[in-house]
């Protein structure tokens, strides 16, 4: 079965771009730059229409469940923090995992925090290496620097599986150089950047179908020694259309030494 669905890729243009974030001091007001909605065709690791590993192709699915059903409030955080230090242990052969965000991601026009519809990483090898020593301090992160370290972001739904707005990835192959651009990310208090991604017809979209919450994907945004970082993005998509169920999802990021 063909699957397709559509997202916003970004546009390349003469002058530097930006997100506005909390624009005018009103918390999940967002201005973007322009992107281009384009249809996508999908293939579903679930159905077998391609396989992926974070080893190739710097993403990866699997099932996990985890202990903690809600993620309000507080309480829930120390217990889910130690079930990705396991599961990234495991699974990419972590050394010491730092996780220091979670963000919680619901699909309504009401939500502080919607799922992210621009085709995307989120940082740039400048930015990546800032955000070493924010976290870390500069002593601990010059440490770090002369190793092998990264970040890795993982996903799960919440509440229920994903029906609609799923969240896919472009392989890494697929994806040239030039393809990536370089977008100002304008907070508040702060500036930082991501990596937008503009359309190219070779790029190969992957993605696992109705995902639950005892499932994650877990994929890289940065690594120090060259793994390729993958653009990801919420799809527009519904799989059964006659569910109109909410998208939940808890996006976690990691930064991780091996």
């Amino acid at each position: 079965m063909r699957r397709v669905g559509t997202v916003n890729y970004h546009v390349h243009k003469p002058e530097r771009q930006a997100f506005v974030i909390d624009a005018g001091g009103v918390v999940g007001r967002l201005i973007a730059p322009d992107l281009i909605p384009t249809e996508i065709a999908l293939h579903d690791t679930r159905a077998g229409d391609t396989a992926v590993s974070f080893a190739d192709d710097s993403v990866a699915f699997e099932t996990n469940p985890s202990a903690v059903t809600g993620f309000a409030g507080n309480g829930w955080q120390a217990q889910y923090d130690a079930e990705l230090t396991v599961l990234l242990t495991r699974a990419v052969g972590a050394q010491e995992v730092v996780v220091f965000d979670h963000t919680v991601r619901e699909d309504d026009p009401n939500s502080d925090r919607k799922p992210a519809r621009n085709v995307h990483s989120d940082y740039s090898a400048e930015g990546a290496q800032k955000r070493v020593v924010d976290i870390l301090g500069a002593d601990r992160a010059a440490d770090w620097a002369e190793g092998h370290y990264g970040f890795i972001n993982v996903w799960r739904p919440v509440g229920a599986s994903i029906n609609s707005a799923p969240l896919g990835f472009v392989r890494p192959a697929t994806v040239k150089p030039e393809d990536w651009i370089l977008i100002d990310l304008i907070y508040p208090d702060r500036r930082g950047h991501i990596m937008g991604l503009a359309a190219n017809a070779e790029h190969e979209w992957v993605y696992q179908s109705n995902m639950t919450p005892d499932e994650v994907a877990f994929f890289n945004i940065y690594d120090s020694q060259g793994l390729a970082s993958v653009a990801h993005s919420a799809v527009d998509r519904v799989e059964d259309a006659s569910i109109t169920r909410i998208r939940k999802s808890i996006e976690s990021r990691t930064l991780v030494r091996y």
